[in-house]
């Protein structure tokens, strides 16, 4: 869900001593942090808000498997954890977002899924499946979708207020916005606006749109991507760029929030499940990403932290303050305007090269 600013501008070996210390800080030798596979024991590898207590109690109950969890905190950081591992694995179920998931197969980092071993796929929305990033799903599986919009306090401001991304330049916006902590998602925002692809990796373009965005800083209050809601749920902010499980959690504050997707469209990601190709537990890694996409799991986990889920036989339990809020459930025709977002290759240390100057830019 955190989809956190590239750590690749520094350099893979940078990412890799990353994850190196996150071991030391937790004073395990490289051999004692790798997780040791066992028939009875599933290592989960994926992001701290997604295994809410309780959550993998009846697994185990129902099938015997253990569950091991590690917090992924961040998709290059997980990339790196595994490229270290090598052959010798650890890992039986990771988390990737999307763009990740492409650039991972790729490498040949991920195993194929074996859909037979995955009878939940037909409770899966198919307008979520076969995407672009992994054509007929053979490498991995939707879990949660993410939608950024323009998040707004409703005690200031009406929805239409917002058409399009441009509106946040406007002077009145001055010293008021908040922003994801996110160099792709921060770029999305000038791209969009000046008619580009998001996942271009032309420097002109990417230039371009940063000389947009130095434009656009007069306005920016403060980058966020850690617990964005809480700013609104203050009020130390009423305007600024949100994903869309940040304005439900806002929403079950009572915050005076609502959100908005601007013309242009939302640039979406998805959460996924796989399985790296190092993993030791194949056969029990597919029977834990069917229990994690089911129907029951997908419920309580949406109630939990907002984002939609793929499992479409969940949506029939869930409250329609959820299913029906399109700030939350984007809406079919803004997803037939939405792009999704890929991975750029080397041209992501351009982006983060840019990113890292404008936050520097002082108003």
């Amino acid at each position: 869900m955190k989809k956190l600013a590239g750590l690749f501008a520094a350099g893979l070996a940078t990412v890799a001593l990353t994850a190196c210390n996150e071991e030391k800080a937790e004073d395990k030798t490289a051999a004692e942090a790798k997780p040791q596979a066992t028939n009875q024991t599933v290592h989960l590898y994926t992001w701290t808000e997604y295994v809410p207590e309780g959550l993998l109690d009846e697994f185990t109950k129902e099938t015997g498997i253990k569950v091991e969890v590690s917090s992924l905190e961040s998709n290059e950081t997980m990339y790196a954890k595994l490229k270290l591992q090598g052959k010798d694995g650890g890992y039986d179920v990771i988390a990737p977002t999307n763009y990740f998931v492409s650039k991972m197969a790729r490498e040949g980092m991920l195993a194929e899924l074996d859909h037979a071993q995955l009878p939940v796929i037909k409770e899966l929305n198919q307008d979520w499946l076969n995407k672009p990033y992994d054509q007929g799903n053979k490498y991995s599986l939707p879990q949660l979708l993410g939608a950024p919009g323009i998040a707004f306090s409703t005690a200031d401001y009406k929805g239409d207020t917002f058409t399009s991304w441009g509106d946040l330049w406007k002077p009145e916006f001055a010293n008021k916005i908040q922003l994801l902590d996110d160099a792709r998602e921060v770029f999305n925002l000038a791209l969009l606006k000046l008619g580009k692809s998001p996942n271009t990796t032309d420097p002109e373009e990417i230039k371009a749109a940063y000389e947009e965005l130095l434009k656009l800083r007069p306005n920016i209050l403060a980058f966020n991507s850690d617990n964005p809601a809480n700013a609104f749920i203050s009020g130390e902010v009423s305007v600024g760029q949100l994903w869309n499980g940040s304005v439900r959690i806002a929403k079950k504050e009572n915050a005076p929030i609502d959100m908005v997707f601007p013309k242009e469209g939302p640039v979406l990601w998805v959460d996924t499940l796989a399985i790296p190709a190092n993993a030791k537990n194949k056969e029990n890694a597919h029977k834990l990403i069917n229990y994690l996409l089911s129907a029951k799991v997908a419920e309580k986990l949406t109630l939990e932290i907002g984002y939609p889920t793929s499992n479409v036989e969940a949506l029939k339990v869930l409250p329609k303050e959820i299913t029906e809020d399109p700030s939350i459930y984007p809406t079919t025709e803004v997803l037939q305007k939405a792009q999704w977002q890929d991975d750029v290759g080397d041209a992501v240390e351009l982006y983060e090269k840019y990113y890292q100057e404008l936050k520097a830019v002082k108003n």
